[in-house]
């Protein structure tokens, strides 16, 4: 089989998020929540250097997901790219370090890395002009789909496209409702603007035609399992699509298409 697109992450979950994907001989981060050494490290461990990433892309500027962006392109001189609303945040938030002359998008461009396009679709989680992504080389589509915020008008549409996709799967709502988070957080997770529930992930991925495997991702420490979110999304999918967790504190599997 000619594998063409390949998808790992480095970790996932509100602790950090990082993801490696590669199509059309294009490398690429999506977000940069771990520091440099973890990056470099995890991306040794399944055969990648470094120094031969050619773009971080940033999603949003919650922390667990920008932190370190600094970091990487000062100490491997990673080119990081974001929308002009992320980075008007995180330059507000001087903890989050500084991001110097990054690459500006908007939510809906398409950015193009050799033969290989990034399309970043507008979310409606709660941070300014946060995007999630779609990988495309021609032949296959990758979707990288996290802290999305709410099953929006046309995501449905953009899943059915895919052939994998990485998607948040955040929470089950009987434990969030009976935990012991303040209930202004319970509601703000429950919201349009907060996260995807087990539930919410596994009905966007029904009847998607092309898709070969889903990666579930974003799982909350407090408010879900992987044992939990796995037999919502069997419950409502069946058994015939592969579905793999994200670590929430190592490297997946790589997944190939």
């Amino acid at each position: 089989m000619n594998v063409k697109v390949r998808f790992a992450s480095l970790q996932s979950g509100s602790n950090g998020n990082c993801l490696f994907a590669e199509a059309g001989g294009v490398r690429l981060l999506f977000d940069a929540g771990l520091t440099g050494i973890q990056t470099k490290q995890r991306l040794e461990s399944i055969g990648i250097d470094i120094e031969t990433i050619q773009a971080v892309i940033i999603s949003h500027a919650h922390s667990d997901h920008v932190y370190y962006a600094g970091v990487l392109q000062r100490q491997y001189n990673l080119p990081i790219w974001m929308t002009t609303g992320t980075y008007h945040k995180i330059c507000d938030t001087k903890k989050l370090g500084c991001v110097a002359e990054p690459m500006l998008f908007n939510g809906g461009d398409t950015l193009q890395f050799g033969e290989t396009r990034v399309e970043t679709i507008p979310t409606t989680h709660d941070a300014p002009e946060g995007v999630c992504f779609v990988v495309d080389n021609d032949a296959i589509r990758l979707g990288v789909m996290s802290d999305l915020g709410s099953r929006f008008l046309g995501l449905k549409e953009i899943i059915e496209t895919l052939d994998g996709v990485y998607i948040e799967s955040n929470y089950d709502p009987d434990m969030l409702i009976n935990g012991f988070y303040p209930e202004d957080l319970k509601r703000r997770i429950q919201s349009d603007q907060g996260h995807l529930s087990n539930g919410d992930a596994a009905e966007l991925l029904l009847r998607s035609p092309r898709l070969r495997w889903a990666c579930l991702g974003h799982l909350s420490s407090r408010n879900n399992s992987p044992e939990i979110a796995l037999t919502t999304h069997r419950s409502i999918l069946g058994e015939s699509l592969p579905i793999y967790i994200a670590p929430r504190f190592d490297v997946s599997d790589i997944l190939e298409l």
